[in-house]
């Protein structure tokens, strides 16, 4: 063990005399400090590589009681909108010296689970959390908030307070401004394929399109609203349900994007013309909705100002040396109606 050691410690100074820089500029730089320029963590990084040098990341962890590691977990990273949220959260974490462990859920609240206690184990600084469809007790995040590591959750969030730092869309005017929106255009029967009410998504998509059918005085057609995974395949069934009956809906608002193409499909296999018959709104702003035709009216998340305003959060929760913070939760992030042929 200890010729480990010391072999480890010759090697940076080793580098240290190759570069003619101080051992303690190498050990910054191998930490990627954000104070070390890029050129020179670039040749101490190539150095090191030649040198055969492993930095002992469980070593150093233990000494400093941080690992500038941080643990993230997303229901799928296929899905567009957390793809882009996670390419940012990394490239910003980079840039102040952490790295970021990415795990999906795949929407398996027993996963989710798991993966959070070996997250736990692992002893990330903090954890960034979207959790399933169907997490309605989130115990299991517990012992990250009772150890005091920053807990982050966005988009799908909590329903309860549990201490953590919240940042959501502002779902409740995404499913007025849709609704309205349809209404608007010419609309006065209009269906509704949602997720699960277990997730907070869709119980404020749903509240703010009630209000926007309640607001303008339309009757709302229970048998038009649906409850469901938003899969295609989920969608096509609620369509031959919608279309099969004597009356037809003439506007449909769909909670993903997925969805509104899905639904778009089906139309034109039916002799629909969208707009003329049939109107769809979807939901994130999948670039597909942009370049199918009709191209698909839509409301935006900006996924990118979520990542940033995650990254934003996290460094001032992990540089905090008080209890206090500047932070008030939860954070609400803004939405758009992104107008297209659909409608």
């Amino acid at each position: 063990m200890a010729n480990e050691k010391k072999g480890q410690q010759n090697t940076i100074l080793d580098i240290a005399e190759a570069l003619k820089l101080s051992p303690a500029t190498i050990s910054r730089a191998l930490n990627g400090h954000p104070h070390v320029k890029e050129q020179t963590k670039n040749d101490v990084l190539e150095m090191a590589a030649k040198l055969g040098y492993r930095r002992n990341n469980m070593a150093s962890g233990l000494r400093s009681n941080k690992t500038h590691t941080v643990g993230l977990i997303v229901p799928r990273i296929s899905m567009f909108f957390h793809a882009e949220v996670i390419t940012v959260i990394q490239n910003g974490l980079h840039k102040h010296g952490y790295n970021l462990i990415i795990c999906q859920s795949n929407d398996s609240v027993l996963m989710e689970k798991e993966l959070t206690e070996i997250l736990y184990a692992s002893r990330v600084d903090a954890l960034v959390a979207s959790c399933t469809l169907f997490t309605t007790d989130f115990v299991h995040f517990d012992r990250l908030l009772e150890n005091g590591t920053p807990v982050i959750f966005y988009d799908r969030v909590p329903l309860k307070d549990l201490g953590a730092v919240v940042i959501k869309g502002d779902d409740f005017r995404g499913g007025y401004m849709a609704a309205s929106h349809l209404i608007e255009v010419g609309c006065r029967k209009i269906a509704h394929i949602s997720g699960p009410l277990t997730s907070n998504l869709y119980q404020n998509r749903s509240a703010g399109f009630l209000k926007a059918m309640e607001q303008y005085g339309l009757p709302v057609n229970e048998n038009w609203i649906f409850h469901q995974e938003l899969t295609p395949v989920n969608a096509r069934i609620a369509m031959e349900k919608l279309f099969q009956s004597d009356e037809v809906p003439d506007g449909i608002f769909t909670d993903n994007d997925s969805s509104a193409i899905a639904a778009l499909e089906y139309a034109k296999e039916a002799g629909l013309n969208v707009p003329a018959d049939l109107k769809i709104v979807g939901y994130s702003n999948d670039p597909r909705t942009s370049i199918i035709s009709p191209s698909i009216t839509t409301i935006e998340q900006f996924p990118t100002e979520v990542g940033k305003k995650v990254v934003e959060v996290l460094i001032e929760l992990l540089k905090k040396t008080g209890a206090s913070t500047t932070i008030v939760s939860p954070i609400t992030m803004p939405i758009e109606l992104i107008r297209r042929m659909s409608t």
